[in-house]
């Protein structure tokens, strides 16, 4: 079995249960690999001697983040990411570092399953492609007030939000920045795309969701400075007047790896600090 260690190795400490990762998998025989800056710190190979199909599991050592960073940074790996969670609040990112040990063994006896989630794919007017995990934002970047945004819906006319900006997230980016926004959870197993306006001027401007079979076409309609497209906190660049944004429903999917304890409610109950308790029959006449 070979295993490619990730880490978001910002945080000394991180580092150090990088090492104890890696000497744990080592002594249950499996080959580890690891990027290059790491390889030697954690005696594994290098991630680029792996040919892509030979790949088993990414074991991401950080939080949602580190998740984004791999898919981006390692598109040609198509490898189950199995999370755990260094970092603070992290939907995908669940296993914590107390229970890494089991988790890890779990994993080597088989006693795992594997969710796919959706994606998206953008397409700018000058025809660069990025896939999107979570979601893709165009704000106001530097101007200093709202900006007009006209969405299409396969060419047909939606509406123009007048905003700071439009979030189009994935289900597994209902949890992030368009939460924040104000839109909707979804279950990360729905086909679905998100359309939440970032603080619209008009009230009953409300986030809607719709089946991904539509392309979604936005334009910026303003003839000032240019507003800014933001695709899952990494990759931006500026959209001048008139320039379409384009957005599609992507044929590749990313794996994660899932325990059978998994519970996706349990976990936003855990993470929002939602307080709600069961009441007993008593209390409840």
């Amino acid at each position: 079995m070979i295993i490619a260690l990730i880490a978001n190795t910002r945080k000394k400490e991180n580092q150090t249960i990088s090492k104890q990762v890696a000497e744990f998998l080592k002594s249950r025989n499996v080959t580890l690999a690891a990027e290059e800056e790491m390889a030697g710190f954690l005696e594994a190979l290098p991630l680029s001697a792996i040919p892509p199909g030979q790949l088993d599991f990414i074991l991401s050592l950080g939080g949602d983040g580190t998740i984004l960073q791999i898919i981006h940074r390692y598109p040609q790996f198509d490898a189950p990411i199995l999370p755990i969670n260094l970092g603070g609040l992290g939907f995908m990112a669940e296993i914590k570092r107390d229970e890494i040990v089991p988790h890890l063994q779990l994993l080597l006896d088989g006693h795992y399953w594997i969710q796919e989630r959706m994606m998206m794919e953008c397409l700018s007017a000058q025809q660069m492609r990025n896939c999107v995990v979570n979601e893709v934002t165009l704000h106001r970047a530097s101007n200093p007030s709202l900006i007009d945004l006209a969405i299409y819906l396969d060419g047909n006319y939606l509406n123009t939000f007048s905003a700071d900006g439009i979030i189009l997230s994935t289900p597994t980016g209902s949890t992030a920045y368009s939460l924040a926004a104000g839109g909707p959870i979804l279950t990360p197993e729905l086909t679905a795309f998100i359309l939440t306006p970032i603080c619209p001027h008009t009230i009953s401007n409300r986030p809607i969701v719709f089946l991904p079979k539509k392309e979604v076409r936005i334009e910026y309609k303003n003839s000032r400075v240019p507003a800014e497209v933001c695709i899952d906190g990494f990759h931006t660049y500026p959209i001048s007047k008139g320039e379409p944004l384009t957005l599609t429903y992507s044929d590749k999917r990313f794996k994660l790896v899932c325990m059978q304890d998994h519970d996706f409610f349990s976990t936003l109950r855990s993470k929002l600090g939602w307080s709600g308790q069961l009441r007993s029959s008593a209390e409840n006449p």
